[in-house]
């Protein structure tokens, strides 16, 4: 007979799931963690949608898949735009006839302090980190719930700053944690639609999520607190293969986090010290 600690252990650890010829969805898909994720993805024998603005750089993304083997298309939409999204998600089923993943990834942050931001510019990073992905998520669903024999998982591409208010960057932390609320709210939602919810918390990627942020300071991050948008890929697929709550690509990071929440005045302490040490970087 089956040994009775057999069924807690395919509980926990679920075989892993065949990737090959399953579809996934990308937004933000031009570059960093989003091409890297498509690369990734076109390896493991996925084809793939690609989303983003530039034309241009979703071409180049596109023939990378197709260079591996696998198909790629490729829609340009801003994920502000609920209308924009609806059509991107159409195109994907018109091409492929299924949708297995949707990878809502689009996202950008503004290096400046809270009191600093002007409202339009706070108000145009959570149209796109939280509406986009609400837009991305709402439209992709009903593909999902179609898609026979589907993986059936949405992956949200959060933040490790979902958990912490970073100095210079709270506007983009705030965006990145009402995503990690929404995906821990919709992994009970949808669970009865057998939905997988998987969030990802980055730490700090070399993306072109510096340029837009605004200038080389971002980059005094130490280099222990970051890592290549590959990594992150990586571990989006071992995500897919074995669906999970959360996707932590720094393990080191989630500890400090988690010790941070255990002692606020210690987290504080933290964000002072690194805020200091970012201005004397600007002022030097």
């Amino acid at each position: 007979g089956v040994h009775p600690c057999a069924s807690v252990v395919s509980t926990w650890l679920p075989m892993a799931r065949d990737l090959h010829d399953k579809v996934i969805l990308i937004t933000g898909a031009s570059s960093g963690i989003g091409a890297a994720t498509a690369l990734a993805c076109a390896k493991q024998g996925m084809h793939v949608s690609l989303v983003a603005r530039r034309a241009d750089k979703l071409e180049e993304v596109a023939r990378e898949v197709s260079a591996l083997g696998r198909k790629a298309q490729f829609f340009t939409a801003n994920v502000k735009r609920e209308q924009d999204m609806k059509a991107a998600v159409d195109a994907c089923w018109q091409t492929f006839g299924r949708l297995d993943v949707v990878f809502a990834n689009a996202g950008y942050g503004l290096f400046e302090e809270v009191l600093s931001t002007r409202d339009d510019q706070a108000r145009s990073m959570f149209d796109t980190n939280y509406f986009g992905t609400v837009y991305t998520v709402q439209q992709a669903l009903p593909k999902l719930n179609e898609t026979i024999s589907g993986l059936r998982q949405v992956v949200i591409c959060s933040s490790a700053a979902s958990e912490i208010g970073v100095p210079m960057l709270g506007v983009y932390s705030a965006t990145k944690a009402a995503q990690d609320s929404i995906a821990g709210a919709m992994r009970a939602e949808l669970h009865g639609q057998n939905i997988a919810v998987t969030s990802v918390h980055p730490i700090g990627t070399k993306t072109s999520f510096v340029e837009v942020a605004g200038g080389t300071d971002v980059d005094n991050t130490p280099a222990m607190f970051q890592q290549s948008a590959g990594r992150v890929a990586r571990c989006v697929v071992r995500s897919l293969k074995r669906p999970r709550p959360e996707v932590w690509p720094s393990r080191s990071t989630r500890w400090a986090l988690a010790a941070g929440t255990l002692c606020p005045r210690f987290a504080a302490w933290t964000m002072r010290r690194h805020y200091r040490k970012l201005k004397r970087g600007a002022a030097g």
